[in-house]
């Protein structure tokens, strides 16, 4: 199984006839659009399905996939994820672009040293991208964003920010 990304996933069945409802987790969401192939799964176990078509719908799209024909067949799918294989996806244009799969389970440090814990997941704001570091049963919200990132390195697995947490 090829390294996969998670890049959305069913929100549930679209009328009668075997459509799913698909919610992107991509930025932009037509990003999904252009990747191919999907793999489908849940808890990790994923197998490759032939998307048949995709639609812009609201803020989603409604897909067809090969062998799901009705509305029960679609709604076993309801919270499934979507992912593709790694290779699918662009290239990074810079030093400080990351993907964030590539953050989470990182190490993070303030600048003096100091761990604050692992970075957990991200959350996105709108002004700009968050880290969820957690420590034990403690958790800390940095703004991925300067002046407060001094270090990103996912090769040696690890974040220095400049942060001081308040314990």
């Amino acid at each position: 199984m090829p390294d996969l990304v998670v890049v959305g996933r069913i929100a549930g069945p679209y009328g009668v006839s075997g459509a799913l409802r698909i919610s992107s987790s991509t930025q932009p969401p037509e990003n999904l659009l252009d990747y191919r192939p999907w793999m489908i799964g849940r808890a990790g176990t994923f197998q490759e399905i032939d998307l048949l078509s995709i639609r812009t719908h609201g803020d989603g799209f409604v897909a067809t996939l090969r062998g799901i024909a009705d509305r029960e067949a679609a709604r076993r799918l309801s919270g499934a994820e979507i992912a593709v294989p790694r290779s699918a996806l662009p290239e990074l244009d810079g030093d400080r672009e990351y993907y964030w799969r590539d953050l989470i389970g990182l190490s993070v440090s303030n600048a003096d040293g100091t761990a604050l814990g692992t970075v957990e997941s991200l959350l996105e704001t709108g002004a700009h991208d968050v880290l969820v570091i957690v420590a034990g049963e403690r958790r800390t919200l940095v703004p991925f964003a300067d002046p407060f990132l001094l270090e990103v390195d996912p090769a040696g697995g690890f974040i220095r920010v400049d942060w001081q947490d308040p314990t």
